[in-house]
């Protein structure tokens, strides 16, 4: 009998070896498009015959010029069970099987809601932030180990860091959590940053566990926050196992006359290339073709099975994790017509989701047209489907404007610019606003750790129309230089490793500089929660004056007077003041009379001074400084 158990045990383990990957492992009834495409991998698995238990029938058998891959395409609709096997068959005897679990998907999850203009995006790079588990610095399975005094190397920082410190966060006036990719990157160096990812369906191991993903996305939730998941779809690491036994030559770019193994040719990176009527096909091609760099093999997601790889693996992702958005890599970068499909995809199966795209752009005509429904890209007949775009343009304009001698071009005029360019944007309120993230120089390096200038363009951020995003650490004054390469932007946050001689996560025991900062930021944070004239009211602004830029956010009530009484519904304003003078300025308020209508008084959020607040009235504002008036 025991000799029989060992025999038995050896067939089972040699049948399942044939069947190394299978992508994904398990999927959900009751989804909006019931057609599941189930990827397996294995040597030689497309000679067998495919075959599924429970009379379910194969929709479509997908097999291509590499036989170690085989495409099996399911309605799930038509299946009844919670299991079925996927048995590979060879003359009518089953020689491997995988049993396909349908699990049931939580309720509410088609109606999740999503990151908004009512909410803050805090930014963090999980290998950065903080070491909450020391046991899974390094991994055996995983090429770059830990080494802390490499500015590039693997410094730590992990999914349980993260969770040690959401209270942190929830109380800085965060409510979403954008963190760059926490997806497996098993590159030889510089892995940290995760955007050269091996593994789509797997946490790296120094971060963490896929269960522990899931916890960090349960978490934020107790807490009234959301997890919003960094997602590449424009390329992977050249180490992906997937890279490494290409299903078909052309789910990657590869150029005739390129370099290596896979025909590297690196992008030219002109994507206006996507949208401009007189350019050469050649350069098109190679913007949209070219890879990043010679480790990030440029996806083909014109090929129909990467495009469903990444479209099911997105939603895969948004019902395990629970996940609140998405923020897409280097959006026009893709296949823009497979990229619309992509989006829709997700939208419709999630129909408040909202997924933001980064197209680094300085044109805001250029921006625009890659948000949904946009009327630029009408002009091409494009439609991008994607619900939020990053405003590149503000984020260039603010740090000049703050900076810049004023001049008819310059200075504070470049902000006032910029948001004349709002009527180019079929959703106004829906798209990012920010003066730094993970691959620019900080602000406060910038101005040299200055808070008065961090100060000015937090207050922007927070009440100008959009979604705010902070970058870690700019809360509490951290710095950091481009031109020193990208660790230097990317430095360890202080008090996220044991030994670290300060703790900034303690507000107890943050430096007289770092509160400063960080009182500033929870002030108005916490303050914007609460404000719908914020996240969802007009702008009136006005032409900045003597480095003065002053513009006015106010809703108007819908209904009859009689309603609104009823409600004790009353309008609502708030008066933003920004003075990039180093001396404090007195100026009249008769020059906004058309927004002072009924104002009488007006309180500062920051400071909680009473101001008296008419159009027949002066105001004075200190040098460097804002000022946020709630007016009554």
């Amino acid at each position: 009998m025991k000799k029989l158990s060992v025999i038995f045990l050896f067939i089972s383990l040699f049948g399942f070896a044939q069947i190394q990957k299978v992508e994904p492992a398990f999927w959900w009834k009751g989804m909006k498009n019931p057609e599941l495409q189930i990827l397996v991998y294995g040597k030689d698995i497309s000679k067998y015959s495919v075959e599924l238990s429970n009379n379910i029938q194969v929709k479509d058998l997908t097999k291509t010029e590499n036989p170690n891959y085989v495409f099996i395409t399911v309605n799930t609709d038509e299946i009844n069970t919670s299991s079925f096997k996927i048995n590979f068959k060879e003359k009518n005897k089953v020689r491997y099987s995988y049993n396909y679990e349908l699990k049931n998907r939580k309720p509410g999850s088609a109606d999740r809601n999503s990151f908004t203009s009512k909410d803050v995006l805090y930014l963090i790079m999980p290998d950065r932030f903080a070491n909450g588990d020391e046991s899974n610095d390094s991994q055996k399975n995983l090429t770059d180990k830990l080494n802390r005094n490499a500015p590039n190397g693997r410094h730590g920082g992990d999914l349980r860091g993260i969770i040690n410190n959401l209270d942190y966060l929830k109380n800085l006036g965060a409510t979403a959590l954008w963190l760059t990719p926490a997806n497996e990157d098993n590159e030889k160096q510089t892995s940290y940053h995760g955007y050269a990812q091996t593994d789509l369906y797997k946490i790296d191991g120094r971060y963490g566990t896929n269960e522990e993903y899931v916890e960090l996305s349960r978490e934020l939730q107790k807490r009234g926050m959301m997890l919003i998941q960094d997602y590449v779809t424009n390329h992977w690491g050249i180490s992906h196992w997937l890279i490494q036994d290409l299903p078909t030559k052309d789910w990657i770019h590869q150029f005739a006359d390129g370099e290596g193994k896979y025909g590297f040719k690196r992008s030219n990176y002109r994507t206006t290339s996507q949208f401009d009527t007189n350019v050469a096909e050649i350069d098109k091609k190679e913007a949209l073709n070219g890879w990043f760099d010679t480790t990030m093999p440029d996806l083909n997601q014109s090929n129909p099975l990467v495009l469903k790889y990444l479209t099911q693996n997105a939603i895969w992702w948004i019902e395990y994790a629970e996940l609140g958005g998405l923020r897409v890599d280097t959006y026009p970068y893709n296949d823009k017509v497979a990229m619309a499909k992509w989006a829709k995809a997700i939208t419709d199966e999630y129909p408040k989701f909202n997924i933001v795209g980064e197209a680094w752009m300085y044109n805001p005509a250029h921006v625009s047209y890659w948000q949904k429904d946009s009327k630029i890209g009408e002009i091409d007949g494009y439609n991008s489907n994607l619900p939020s775009v990053m405003d590149f343009t503000l984020y260039t304009d603010l740090p000049a404007a703050l900076k810049e001698e004023e001049s008819w071009d310059k200075g504070m005029i470049k902000i006032y610019n910029s948001f004349g360019n709002d009527f180019l944007y079929p959703d106004i309120n829906n798209i990012l606003v920010f003066f730094e993230n993970h691959d620019t120089e900080r602000l406060n390096e910038i101005f040299n750790g200055d808070s008065h200038y961090y100060k000015m363009a937090m207050t922007l951020i927070s009440t100008v129309r959009g979604i705010p995003q902070i970058y870690y650490g700019s809360e509490i004054g951290m710095r950091g230089e481009k031109s020193k390469g990208d660790a230097d932007i990317r430095r360890d946050f202080p008090g996220g490793w044991k030994g670290d001689p300060q703790n900034a996560f303690n507000t107890a025991t943050q430096t007289a500089e770092q509160k400063d900062f960080h009182d500033f930021t929870q002030k108005v944070l916490t303050w914007r929660k609460g404000k719908d004239v914020i996240h969802t009211g007009k702008t009136k602004h006005y032409m900045p004056k003597d480095k003065v830029y002053v513009y006015f956010r106010y809703n108007e009530p819908v209904g009859t007077s009689r309603e609104l009484s009823k409600k004790n519904t009353t309008n609502e304003k708030v008066m933003v003041v920004i003075n990039n003078n180093e001396k404090e300025q007195t100026f009249d308020l008769s020059r906004f009379a058309e927004s002072l209508d009924g104002v009488s008084a007006g309180k500062d959020i920051i400071s909680g001074k009473d101001f008296v607040v008419t159009s027949k009235n002066k105001l004075t504002v200190s040098g460097k400084s804002s000022l946020i008036l709630e007016l009554k």
